[in-house]
């Protein structure tokens, strides 16, 4: 039988809570944030019924979000459970958007599957999304990535440099690469495969020589994790301590690991990678969010306009 056959039908009158269980059972996505994030709506509208979820509940919500300090992952305690600790500072519009994202991804998908009542609101669609600064394109220079990669291969986690070198050469987010699993790993044809994009597109990512070297070092079942925790295998390791570590051997500031992403587009703009080729790899739908990379390109488009046109007169 057919488990969406199951779904309630043109209900109002569902809770939220029970909405984002029947979401989450069917979901398929890659996107580790989004139960955090749901659980947190749980604890805000949760006890609501979805038809009395309005636009001024939802922005009350957030409101109540930004009041709040933004969070960092310190480890576990001696239950393995998760510690967070506060920053002392706002959180980003960015995250607010994301948390925003993630119920409204629970309302389009009960719209789509007939759950929502016809005609129902999204309650959603009423709220203005913050504006977010995504021009910051800090990436290492020459120096920096060698000092970096040598920190790397120093550290006391051994697949820290493999890590980073997968980051730098393949342009792949965190999440992506802290849910890689062995089966992903295509050590004939030399990529990965991920998945899903954050936009929702097919992703494999090619592997050059020195990565494929280091995975087959630590390869293990087609099951586990190519990154996975001492204590529980089934789990990412948490490697930011090792990483800071890292950036503080090889005298690195204002540097975080999402920057290795921008240093592996900035590589390919500074060596002849068009902005479209660039976009494909990093899974950029849009061609808008490759282009802070077009002043790295500078000298590619000038090679080409003057070998296309540079006898015209």
């Amino acid at each position: 039988m057919n488990a969406l056959a199951s779904l309630p039908m043109r209900t109002g009158s569902i809770l939220l809570s029970e909405l984002i269980d029947l979401y989450m059972a069917h979901y398929a996505g890659r996107d580790t944030t989004r139960v955090q994030r749901l659980t947190w709506w749980r604890g805000q509208l949760g006890e609501m019924a979805i038809e009395a979820i309005s636009d001024d509940n939802i922005h009350a919500a957030i409101e109540s979000l930004a009041r709040q300090p933004s969070r960092f992952f310190a480890g576990h305690d001696a239950d393995g459970k998760a510690i967070y600790k506060a920053k002392h500072k706002p959180r980003a519009p960015a995250t607010l958007n994301r948390y925003c994202a993630a119920v409204a991804a629970v309302f389009t998908w009960a719209i789509k599957r007939r759950i929502a009542p016809k005609g129902w609101v999204h309650p959603c669609r009423g709220i203005e999304h913050g504006a977010e600064n995504n021009e910051r394109t800090r990436f290492l220079s020459d120096d920096e990535r060698q000092r970096l990669l040598a920190a790397c291969k120093a550290s006391k986690w051994r697949r820290l440099y493999l890590l980073v070198l997968l980051a730098l050469t393949t342009g792949a987010r965190r999440g992506e690469l802290c849910g890689l699993r062995w089966r992903d790993v295509d050590f004939e044809h030399a990529v990965i495969h991920v998945g899903r994009s954050k936009n929702g597109d097919p992703k494999a990512l090619p592997l050059v020589p020195a990565v494929v070297e280091q995975l087959r070092a630590f390869e293990g079942a087609p099951g586990g994790l190519v990154f996975p925790s001492a204590r529980q295998p089934d789990q990412a390791y948490h490697f930011g301590a090792r990483w800071a570590e890292a950036l503080r051997a090889a005298k690195i500031r204002g540097f975080v690991f999402h920057d290795l992403r921008h240093s592996c587009a900035s590589f390919l703009a500074q060596n002849g990678a068009t902005l479209l080729e660039i976009g494909d790899l990093l899974g950029h739908r849009q061609v808008s969010m490759t282009k802070r990379y077009s002043h790295l390109a500078a000298s590619h488009r000038s090679a080409l306009v003057n070998r296309v046109l540079g006898e015209m007169r």
